[in-house]
């Protein structure tokens, strides 16, 4: 199934968890000079309009990076996340928003790489153009799990895989643990973050309970709810699964999620923040 389109999402309340957790780990990459490589296995197409009728639709943006734009009383924390979208807008307008392949283009530096892969054959073309040219980044129309395996491990011994699948079928929660295996197995130094999304709390406990009979160490949950659980199909909160995350990660988020959650969802929203597996 290519049907998920995340124009219609761009911007949500999901996406700013996950930009900001890739932001912070980042953030950490950037502290030594030796190279690092981005791996993102599911890129879309690299910035969205939030004007697009698409996005429009949906108004998504609306309950997300719209109510962290622009506050007074923003962390120092998000510095080099609003860096990547003010580098797209001119201004104080928002209009468009980056997808994880411009949030890390933005932090990159000349001694770092990229690694894209994406599938659709709409959202491809857009994706190749947005980098065309740009010699540091590498652009594959492939299954981003098997590019994965193919590109692993890389000539860095640092460096961040972005996991990110749009779970249309119940075997891509169950997919991610399997390129997760297989991945730390060839390069046990990298960092591996898991985008999800909950729609039915099952699934991710599963996906959870998969991980942690891996055997791998070091694995923090993050996650930010919007609504609480419910039996009904419908996403109520998102997270990210972070795999050898950096050692400032979990202070930095134990900050910054109940301000998001008091941005985003200050009613009816929630938090986790939680070692799975701890070091």
């Amino acid at each position: 199934m290519l049907s998920y389109r995340h124009s219609f999402h761009a911007g949500n309340h999901a996406d700013v968890l996950k930009h900001i957790v890739q932001s912070l780990i980042l953030d950490a990459l950037k502290q030594k000079e030796k190279p690092f490589v981005y791996h993102d296995t599911h890129s879309g197409v690299g910035r969205y309009d939030l004007q697009d009728e698409r996005s429009e639709k949906t108004g998504e943006f609306l309950q997300g990076i719209a109510r962290v734009w622009q506050r007074d009383d923003l962390p120092e924390a998000l510095a080099s996340y609003l860096d990547a979208i003010r580098v797209l807008n001119n201004g104080d307008t928002l209009r468009y928003y980056p997808g994880s392949p411009k949030v890390a283009r933005a932090q990159i530096r000349e001694q770092d790489r990229m690694v894209l892969s994406e599938l659709h054959p709409t959202d491809f073309p857009l994706l190749l153009q947005e980098f065309r040219g740009d010699r540091q980044v590498r652009i594959y129309k492939e299954d981003g799990f098997a590019r994965l395996k193919a590109s692993l491990p890389p000539k860095e011994r640092r460096g961040l895989v972005l996991i990110d699948p749009p779970y249309e079928l119940k075997h891509e929660y169950m997919d991610v643990v399997d390129a997760i295996d297989e991945s730390v197995h060839r390069w046990a130094t990298g960092t591996y973050a898991i985008w999800y999304p909950v729609v039915y709390r099952s699934n991710i406990d599963a996906m959870l309970a998969g991980l942690e009979d891996l055997g791998i160490r070091k694995i923090l949950q993050i996650e930010l709810g919007v609504e609480p659980d419910t039996e009904e199909r419908g996403m109520t909160a998102s997270g990210m699964i972070v795999i050898n995350p950096p050692w400032k990660l979990e202070s930095q988020m134990a900050t910054l999620l109940p301000w998001l959650q008091s941005v985003i969802a200050p009613t009816r929203g929630h938090t986790t923040l939680r070692w799975v597996v701890p070091e």
